[in-house]
């Protein structure tokens, strides 16, 4: 008698479990999924910010390059922006891996001339008040990179103000702004220096 109370207990136990789990997968995927579209619809609306005079089905003409970028070997997105099939411009998402807390997630749009279209954040998880400041939403301040180029602002000013260089650092968060200035800097170099097609 004992024994088959505790099969039982352990067989309703067995199905609370599977039934459990169950749930915990549906939600998963769905909770998934919904995050993948968000993602994709925030990637739109970055690339837009930067440059919307494409003509080109830009997300599926993406390519991928992977290079070394902050002294690690990364894969980086290029996106590139055409008009009637000519590319005008190149959109690249990479990620700075020192931010304060973490990785920063970046679009930066390059002119086929060398300068740089704008630079945006896609991700972060820089502190709320400080290095949040690096979004459009917060600051004008990642808007300064606009219209830079390698040939229009020496290599050696590519730094913040603190660190002798042209950009502005924000008030007790001088790493965001340093890892974005490092970031915007090596994809120009890399571009400068590679034939992106």
């Amino acid at each position: 008698m004992k024994n088959s109370t505790i099969i039982k207990s352990g067989f309703l136990m067995l199905i609370f479990m599977l039934i459990c789990v169950f749930f915990v997968s549906l939600a998963e995927k769905t909770t998934k999924a919904k995050i993948e579209i968000n993602e994709q619809e925030l990637l739109i609306k970055r690339l837009n910010e930067i440059v919307s005079n494409y003509d080109n089905p830009i997300l599926d003409d993406k390519f991928y390059k992977t290079i070394d970028l902050h002294g690690i070997e990364q894969t980086i997105t290029i996106f590139p922006a055409k008009t009637n099939n000519t590319v005008f411009a190149h959109l690249v998402e990479h990620t700075y891996p020192n931010g304060y807390n973490g990785n920063i997630r970046l679009l930066t749009g390059i002119n086929v001339d060398g300068s740089l279209l704008g630079v945006r954040v896609i991700n972060h998880k820089e502190t709320p008040g400080l290095g949040d400041k690096i979004e459009t939403r917060k600051s004008n301040w990642i808007k300064s990179f606009t219209g830079l180029s390698l040939k229009n602002t020496e290599r050696s000013k590519w730094k913040v103000k603190r660190d002798g260089g042209i950009f502005d650092q924000f008030t007790g968060a001088t790493i965001t702004p340093r890892a974005i200035v490092s970031s915007a800097y090596q994809i120009l170099d890399y571009f400068s220096k590679n034939e992106i097609k």
